[in-house]
């Protein structure tokens, strides 16, 4: 079973267009709602796989009850903790054979109480073959009223049972303590680093990434550039993605985590193999419009590994 926890969850519309011009009215030639969030779209993938998963999130206000809605019609096992906050709102603007825009609404950090129940909650599922995946940024990671959501993760951390794929305050806090995994993408992981050394390939700074912070494993992305890993029984390497037309990038680095994800604790597979594992699924998701609702038996064959 893996719980994924999406701090920051997204009530999201997109609306299509023919073509649109900023400074004018225009009427959108159709639309549809669905609710986004990087734990969100791991678990979907996740199950789309057949792997146990659920989904937890905080939710408040009407955009929160529509998500609670939208995730029960879709089938997604899920739990939600209400949150006086109201759900973040977000537009994607789409039109034909240009790219998509996308606007984001304020962050909205969960309050004590939400939190607290998210930590109380976490230490019941604390047993052998659960994992807990921390998925994308988390507004209030450092107040006070998280100190029992921090003190829950650092539980599953000591289990050896937590990975991430998240940035910010939440990264910050997790790179000094012995995480399994985590997964960023570049521009996540060059700050980590002073700028004299951002332009040392990332495959090089992993190395120094191993020694310099007690991190098990890392994944770095960088869109449809190699991606680079390492661990501390796996050399740094990097994996050339598959050629794919790309129609919508969104989720392709959430569709990759939960794919590795599966390899590692379902197949048994080591770092490598479960990097090569997913990038074609990753790759699929690049080339379809939607999130982790790409043909599961039409996937781009894999290229190449560069240590």
């Amino acid at each position: 079973m893996i719980i994924t926890l999406t701090g920051n969850l997204l009530a999201e519309r997109t609306f299509n267009f023919a073509d649109w011009t900023a400074g004018h009215t225009q009427r959108a030639s159709s639309e549809t709602f669905q609710v986004g969030g990087k734990g969100i779209n791991v678990s979907k993938m996740l199950q789309r796989l057949k792997h146990p998963t659920t989904a937890w999130c905080f939710a408040g206000g009407a955009a929160g009850q529509e998500c609670s809605a939208w995730l029960d019609s879709r089938g997604l096992n899920h739990r939600s903790f209400p949150t006086s906050s109201a759900t973040r709102t977000g537009l994607v603007v789409r039109r034909e054979a240009r790219d998509e825009t996308t606007f984001l609404g304020p962050d909205r950090a969960p309050d004590s109480s939400a939190l607290r129940g998210c930590a109380e909650e976490l230490d019941r599922e604390r047993r052998p073959g659960s994992y807990l995946a921390l998925c994308g940024s988390f507004p209030g990671w450092n107040s006070p009223g998280a100190a029992p959501l921090r003190n829950a993760v650092s539980r599953w951390i000591d289990d050896g049972a937590f990975v991430a794929d998240t940035y910010g305050p939440p990264l910050s806090w997790l790179i000094e303590r012995p995480v399994p995994l985590i997964k960023i993408n570049r521009q996540e992981f060059d700050p980590l680093f002073p700028e004299t050394e951002r332009n040392v390939p990332v495959v090089e700074r992993l190395a120094e990434a191993l020694r310099r912070w007690p991190v098990q494993a890392w994944i770095v992305t960088d869109g449809p550039a190699p991606v680079c890993y390492a661990g501390v029984d796996t050399p740094p390497a990097a994996q050339t993605p598959p050629l794919v037309q790309e129609v919508s990038p969104t989720g392709s680095g959430d569709v990759l985590f939960a794919v590795v994800l599966h390899a590692l604790y379902e197949l048994k597979v080591g770092l490598a193999e479960a990097v090569s594992f997913a990038l074609p699924y990753a790759a699929a998701n690049a080339g379809h419009p939607g999130v982790a609702d790409f043909d599961l038996n039409n996937l781009p064959p894999p290229r190449s590994v560069h240590p």
